[in-house]
């Protein structure tokens, strides 16, 4: 007797979702829809299908990005600003991490358009949170464990990108640019790639060891996960 009332609440859920996916069209409206679907991203198993297949959903999200290039440099990116455009993000990563859609994402050079947030340097909070958000993109695309993921990777400056937080980004930053770098190592296209030249090997290393250095002398709690998680990144180095 009572089946038919969450059946009609996820109705009215859904007809919530199809709204605001609209509503991402309209720059009046969109700001209000990013925030209501970055909530509900966890909870609707299809919504990336939904928005990469939408019309103009996509470029609506790029532009989010691309609109907050100049409060890059120089660096004048507020907290109301980082706020909007990680709820792009976020929405983006949906995306990303979903099997249906991760190909045609790569395929659009999608990641491309985050290395920007990834190359900045500020240490305010705003620039944090977008560095930390745009990681978590990449993140969720190397989880998967998908050649097709770490061979578009290594055609792009990620490596390199993954180092520079490694050494000077927060500690989020460093756990999630390391877990990135982890999964390319753990591959053998990628592992070979960066075993390709001394100089890229020797690199990688030196950031390694300096990385695991921070964790034991600070005595930080994130040093225990990162060995956990991280057993086999010395490995190649031995």
């Amino acid at each position: 007797l009572h089946s038919p009332v969450p059946t009609a609440l996820a109705q009215v859920d859904r007809e919530k979702i199809y709204q605001w996916i609209n509503e991402l069209s309209s720059p009046e409206t969109r700001e209000n829809a990013l925030l209501e679907l970055s909530k509900k991203r966890e909870s609707v198993p299809d919504l990336a299908p939904m928005l990469w297949h939408s019309f103009g959903t996509i470029a609506a999200l790029l532009q989010e990005i691309v609109n907050i290039y100049p409060s890059i440099n120089p660096p004048t990116l507020t907290a109301h600003q980082s706020n909007r455009v990680c709820n792009a993000l976020a929405l983006l990563q949906c995306v990303a991490s979903h099997p249906e859609t991760r190909s045609a994402f790569l395929a659009a050079h999608i990641p491309l358009f985050l290395y920007p947030f990834l190359h900045t340097v500020s240490k305010t909070r705003p620039f944090e949170y977008l560095r930390l958000t745009s990681l978590g993109v990449i993140g969720a695309l190397v989880k998967t464990d998908e050649q097709e993921v770490i061979n578009f990777l290594l055609t792009t400056e990620i490596i390199p990108l993954c180092l520079r937080i490694m050494e000077s980004g927060s500690e989020l930053s460093k756990t999630v640019a390391t877990f990135i770098l982890q999964k390319i190592l753990l591959d053998d296209t990628g592992l070979a790639y960066i075993c390709q030249t001394y100089e890229r090997f020797s690199h990688v290393a030196m950031i390694l060891v300096g990385f695991f250095f921070f964790f034991l002398t600070e005595k930080k709690t994130f040093g225990t996960a990162a060995e956990t998680r991280c057993p086999l990144l010395p490995s190649p180095f031995r």
